[in-house]
Formats: C-alpha cells, sequence, structure tokens
C-alpha cells in the first residue's frame, strides 16, 4: 500500500456509519481524491475539526483497495477562518468549492486549479471577493476543465458580435444573428464583453457594472454551467434563497 503526503483542499464531507467521514480533497499533486476518515466524527483529537469545508491541509494518505484512500494524518495549514463569519463569503466558498468538485476528475492532477481555489479563498478570507471575484473565479475554472465559453467572436464562425445576440451552451458561446439557433438566451452586448473582460481579467482587477449588467452576465454564465454539468449547482439555489448576489 502506498503511502505519501500532499497539500489539499477540503471541498465536502459526508458522514459515513457512526463514526466516520468520507472528504473530497482536491490536492495539489494528485487531483481529486475521496479519502476515508476513520472515527473522524468521535476523534476531536486526531483530525482537530481540520475537515472542515474550504480548509487547507497537508494530509499523509494511504492508498488502500478500490477507488478510496484513506486518511492517517492531516495538519492544518489554513482554515480561511475570516471567510466564515460572513454567510455570503462562506456561500461564494461552497460555490467554488462545488464546482471545482464537480469539474475535477478522479485522480487528474490539476495543479494550476488548486492555486487558483487556493488564491479564491484567501481573496474570500480577506473580504475583498464579491460577486465579480466569483464568476471571473468561476470562467478561470471553466477554461482549466476545457470549458471556457466564447465571448468576444462568434463561436461558429468568429464573426464580430452584434450589439444583441444569442447565447448558446450547446454551440459554446455567444452567435451572431447569421449562425444563431432559433433558441437561446439573448445577450446584451454589454454583459457579453463584461464576461470576456472578466475572462482575460487577472485576481485583483477592479471592475464596475451596473447591476443590471451583473444580473444579465450571471445568467448567462450560470446556465452554461448547468448546461455543461447536466444540473444547477446546490449553491447556486441556496445563494438565491438567502438573497445573497452571485
Amino acid at each position: 500500500m502506498e503511502r505519501f503526503r500532499c497539500r489539499a483542499v477540503v471541498l465536502s464531507a459526508v458522514d459515513y456509519a457512526d463514526s466516520d467521514k468520507v472528504v473530497t480533497l482536491l490536492t495539489d499533486e494528485r487531483g481529486k481524491l475521496a479519502v476515508f476518515a476513520h472515527g473522524a466524527r468521535k476523534s476531536r483529537r486526531r483530525f482537530a475539526g481540520a475537515l472542515e469545508p474550504f480548509s487547507l491541509l497537508e494530509v499523509q494518505l494511504c492508498e488502500t483497495r478500490g477507488e478510496t484512500f484513506r486518511l492517517d494524518a492531516v495538519e492544518l495549514l489554513d482554515g480561511f477562518g475570516e471567510l466564515r463569519v460572513e454567510l455570503a463569503r462562506i456561500a461564494r466558498a461552497a460555490c467554488a468549492a462545488e464546482l471545482v468538485r464537480e469539474l475535477c476528475r478522479e485522480r487528474e492532477p490539476q495543479p494550476a486549479l488548486f492555486a487558483l481555489l487556493c488564491r479564491y479563498l484567501q481573496a474570500l478570507a480577506r473580504g475583498g471577493a464579491g460577486p465579480l471575484a466569483l464568476m471571473r473565479f468561476e470562467l478561470a475554472a471553466l477554461a482549466h476543465a476545457g470549458l471556457m465559453p466564447q465571448l468576444d467572436r462568434c463561436a461558429r464562425c468568429g464573426g464580430r458580435v452584434p450589439e444583441d445576440a444569442l447565447f448558446d451552451p450547446e454551440h459554446g458561446g455567444v452567435l451572431c444573428a447569421a449562425c444563431a439557433p432559433r433558441l437561446g438566451a439573448r445577450i446584451s452586448a454589454e454583459a457579453a464583453r463584461a464576461l470576456a473582460t472578466l475572462q482575460r481579467a487577472q485576481t485583483g482587477t477592479s471592475l464596475e457594472l451596473p447591476a443590471q449588467v451583473r444580473a444579465e452576465a450571471r445568467a448567462v454564465l450560470s446556465g452554461f454551467v448547468a448546461h455543461h454539468l447536466g444540473r444547477r449547482l446546490k449553491s447556486y439555489e441556496f445563494m438565491r434563497e438567502m438573497g445573497i448576489e452571485t
């Protein structure tokens, strides 16, 4: 049985049997892994509350039979405690973690996505990551997964996009009038430009958008994510129900 150490972010954790947990991690070297934490619900000393979602850990794992690893030891590197003081920050962290969990395949190394998630959690902990930062994170995560939408040119012919175009997830982005199918979500030039700017932007880039444009851009991006995942993220629904702007 192989034993190894690596850094990891907790994406989710679910209770198993009477005292155990199955934890989904995004590791820096081996991608997404499902790990079995024996006695995690009873032993406060062994894992010391380190298995909370969004925590950055150094873990010691042992590969067992099947698809699951055993979690033998854990060191908390950063719990990003500051992001947990506000519901909106917790919800956005949950959205980022859920998206990453759905985009990643088991055991497929994703070092760039791991670094992206860590930077975003750090920004949330500092209190400087609002709705636009979440959309920027989502677009970057989609790009790492090979699902970057085409926003500044027609996704079919490569031509310039008119002022009012259609956004079609199945065709990969914005379509001009000549290429647009009969069905699709209409997208304004302002919303398309905003998403394209966020797609190119680096962390920390400021962008001021009217509320109507933000809402339109969010609706288009959420629809794109839902199309490629086959469902809407539960985190989107939670934020909507709680009145938190995504």
